[in-house]
């Protein structure tokens, strides 16, 4: 992986908004390292670079790094996550559920997330972190949407499984991911190498999906599977 192509999610994201998420993400690549075409070339370029069949891959910062490398772990678990909230977001799109555009803004969020990931400190320059700082604004949303998902809510008084229908389901699942992702970002985040509001965005967004797959279920008027120990 060379480098950071758009996700469908971000676009879809810029579409609805209007605006740009962040300014770095202004042409087809984050990392501009390299070009695909020549001056005066508009085709299409390839999805193909065959730059990782050696098994490395390029960071923000230019490194070149093994593919099993923390920071291509974590990309890869924070791309997945929001491989699952898209899915979840689907299911959701068909109860007509009206916070599926907080999924779409968490999704957009989590390209950003990528970007800072993708950008280690140890090897930043300055132009860099400028580009990809990650900001505590996007934990504080998610503690408000926690919130008015909560107002709604009965009490949690047992352990609950994954249910309540195809989007609580779903939502669970993203959350179990997140929780993944979470784990993978912690170390990046303790060397130095990450700034400390991915963890807590993350950690808070595990709390997000959790509480929104408890709301799905109960606006879709679906009971959700208490825990009860086998006999």
């Amino acid at each position: 992986m060379a480098s950071f192509v758009i996700k469908p999610a971000y676009l879809r994201c810029v579409a609805r908004t209007g605006r740009l998420i962040s300014e770095h993400w202004t042409g087809n690549t984050l990392y501009a390292g390299r070009s695909y075409a020549t001056d005066g070339d508009n085709r299409a370029p390839k999805i193909y670079t065959k730059t990782g069949d050696k098994g490395f891959s390029s960071t923000f910062t230019g490194e070149r790094r093994p593919k099993e490398d923390h920071i291509f772990e974590a990309l890869g678990s924070t791309d997945e996550l929001s491989s699952a909230i898209g899915l979840a977001r689907e299911f959701c799109l068909d109860k007509g559920h009206t916070f599926t555009y907080q999924l779409d803004k968490i999704q957009c969020i989590l390209q950003d997330v990528g970007s800072n990931i993708a950008t280690p400190r140890s090897s930043a320059r300055e132009s860099h972190i400028k580009k990809t700082t990650f900001t505590a604004q996007p934990i504080a949303d998610l503690e408000n949407w926690i919130d008015k998902f909560t107002e709604e809510l009965p009490p949690l008084t047992n352990f609950i499984l994954p249910s309540g229908g195809k989007g609580s389901a779903a939502l669970h699942l993203a959350r179990t991911v997140c929780r993944r992702a979470e784990r993978s970002v912690a170390p990046i985040v303790r060397t130095g190498e990450a700034d400390p509001d991915v963890a807590k965005f993350l950690n808070r967004l595990s709390d997000y999906l959790f509480t929104a797959a408890r709301y799905a279920a109960m606006k879709d008027g679906n009971e959700e599977t208490i825990y009860k120990r086998p006999e």
